[in-house]
């Protein structure tokens, strides 16, 4: 299925979160405030990701998509970036098998061209193990940045219109990266930055925003229902007024 732009057409905005974007921030400054080199940190965020992973399934969201390493994070030391990559094979070792039995979907965006053979291969036999699966899709964001998306989308879409000059957001969106998935009801971050940093740019247009100061390697099925208690006080206009939301639902 392909879902089309909330700017072109008003989405249902259900009760619970169809899909949920998750900036996982924080890892180092837990890690620090704890006198532990920063792998520590990224290490416990590997636990979070798995506790907010079942939380989110348990309460029926459809789609969670986890920002786990962009475009810019290439600029950090060496050494962590290393870290980083020995840890996203762990984590695809360890925990795909246990996606696949509780029938959750697993897809990885981005551009992957910077990821070894041996990660690629890992990703792709992951994404075909579980392709199947209905109850989540859970999607990694890895080497991704939004200005990337909407220019790799431009790309194609000229590719697939030789010759066109004029175009429209219902050509473009089938070829962005996540056009398998509606966009976002609610993105939470992390760590207590007030900013989007590149993430789902177009996609992100219409979502409801939650800030938490609480580090990621912190965040608990506890804090996911904050946020999305959060997200259902929020009066989801899309551009109409509340005279009109009010009408509709009476």
């Amino acid at each position: 299925m392909k879902y089309t732009s909330s700017t072109t057409e008003v989405p249902d905005a259900p009760a619970v979160p169809r899909h949920v974007a998750i900036i996982m921030d924080g890892n180092g400054r837990w890690a620090t405030k704890r006198f532990l080199p920063r792998v520590g940190g990224h290490v416990k965020g590997v636990d979070a990701v798995r506790t907010v992973v079942e939380a989110s399934a348990r309460r029926g969201v459809e789609y969670l998509t986890l920002f786990a390493f962009s475009s810019e994070n290439w600029r950090r030391p060496e050494e962590e970036v290393s870290l980083l990559m020995r840890l996203f094979v762990t984590a695809l070792e360890r925990e795909v098998s246990k996606l696949h039995a509780n029938n959750i979907r697993l897809r990885v965006v981005g551009d992957l061209s910077r990821a070894d053979e041996k990660l690629q291969g890992m990703i792709a036999a992951a994404e075909r193990k579980t392709a199947a699966n209905t109850r989540m899709t859970l999607t990694v964001c890895f080497n991704y940045g939004g200005r990337w998306d909407i220019m790799q989308a431009v790309g194609q879409m000229v590719k697939a219109h030789p010759g066109a000059t004029d175009f429209s957001e219902e050509q473009l969106a089938p070829h962005l990266a996540m056009a398998y998935a509606p966009e976002p009801d609610l993105f939470i971050r992390t760590g207590g930055e007030q900013r989007i940093s590149n993430f789902l740019l177009w996609q992100l247009a219409y979502t409801e925003l939650f800030f938490t100061d609480t580090y990621w390697p912190d965040f608990s099925a506890a804090c996911l229902d904050e946020a999305i208690a959060s997200y259902q006080h929020r009066e989801r206009r899309f551009g109409r007024t509340g005279a009109q939301l009010a009408e509709k639902t009476n």
